[in-house]
């Protein structure tokens, strides 16, 4: 399909491929191998995702230590207001990251479930296909 003034648009019929899709691989041929997909990549995701929640952490309470020593050596520096405002932003930034981390770990491993249920309810679907001339299931 072409657009305004004959321009081909990308990702119409008949147009070039956007640059997101990547070139094709394999056989453009039906049949021309097998699909195989993991659930490796997505627990992979949900370990790394557990793993910034635990590395995330003791931050909380390193920069309250910190902030402490800051304080008692400080005296009355105006400045310390102002990095108690920097202290209390950072701890609610963190505390968003890990509560987005532990979302993100229950969420990967949900996927990598279904993708499992469904690639058995698929295998199975085929046994019952019949191959012409055989009788038999594939």
């Amino acid at each position: 399909m072409s657009g305004v003034g004959g321009v081909t648009v990308p990702g119409q019929p008949g147009g070039d491929r956007p640059w997101w899709w990547g070139e094709p691989r394999g056989e453009v041929d039906a049949g021309g191998g097998d699909l195989k997909h993991s659930d490796g990549p997505w627990l992979r995701a949900a370990g790394g995702s557990e793993g910034l929640v635990a590395h995330l952490g003791p931050v909380k309470a390193d920069l309250g230590r910190v902030h402490q020593g800051l304080t008692a050596g400080a005296g009355e520096l105006s400045a310390l207001a102002e990095l108690g405002a920097v202290r209390a932003s950072w701890e609610r930034r963190i505390e968003d990251a890990r509560d987005e981390c532990r979302s993100l770990t229950g969420k990967l491993r949900a996927v990598a479930s279904t993708q499992s249920e469904v690639n058995e309810a698929v295998k199975g679907s085929f046994g019952r296909v019949r191959v012409a001339g055989t009788g038999e299931g594939r």
